[in-house]
């Protein structure tokens, strides 16, 4: 059974993110990344957790659905669930959450609409618009390029699957690491001197 939007309202001590009993600085935030295959989603996940530090939650899709579960990217999959379920637990305990993935709207889409229309605040969405040549050259720096090749890479390409109400703001391949996490950052007011350790 699906928590309701309810469960999201944050604890006032979110003792599971902070390690005791620290008040939140401020409630949880929802981040969604999106994307094709090598556009930078979890290069940018990877840079807002290092930048912010403790208290962020990264729910990939690929560790869920690869990972765990070893499951193919089905509609109905089980993943699906899985990632909404992590994301409200982690948000009902204090957690600011990313959420990033491919996450096909025709897979994914109704799961994530549901996820931001419960978050009592703003979510934050975000599209990573990046050509396929682009994408095609970063995926051979990855350890897995030698076992997903360019016919993968064109399989699972699709150009500005959004989601549906213009939710979704687009970072380009112009955007840098740095710049896309300044950029994230400042949207969703999570700017802080130094990480939290």
């Amino acid at each position: 059974m699906r928590p309701s939007g309810d469960v999201l309202w944050p604890r006032v001590v979110a003792m599971t993110a902070l390690g005791g009993d620290e008040l939140h600085p401020c409630r949880p935030r929802l981040i969604v990344l999106r994307g094709n295959s090598a556009s930078g989603k979890s290069t940018v996940a990877q840079a807002l957790r290092a930048r912010y530090g403790r208290g962020l939650a990264i729910i990939s899709q690929d560790m869920v659905r690869r990972d765990i579960l070893k499951e193919r990217d089905l509609p109905g999959g089980v993943n699906i669930d899985l990632l909404d379920l992590m994301a409200r637990h982690s948000l009902e305990h204090g957690f600011h959450v990313v959420v990033e993935g491919i996450l096909y709207v025709a897979h994914y889409g109704d799961m994530l609409t549901r996820l931001v229309d419960d978050h009592r605040e703003t979510a934050h969405c975000y599209y990573f618009d990046v050509p396929f040549a682009t994408t095609l050259e970063r995926h051979t720096t990855k350890p897995i390029a030698d076992v997903v090749g360019e016919a993968d890479l064109r399989r699972w390409w699709r150009p500005r699957d959004l989601l549906p109400n213009g939710v979704e703001r687009l970072i380009d391949e112009h955007s840098g690491i740095e710049h896309s996490v300044v950029r994230i950052l400042n949207d969703c007011g999570l700017v802080t001197r130094e990480p939290r350790v």
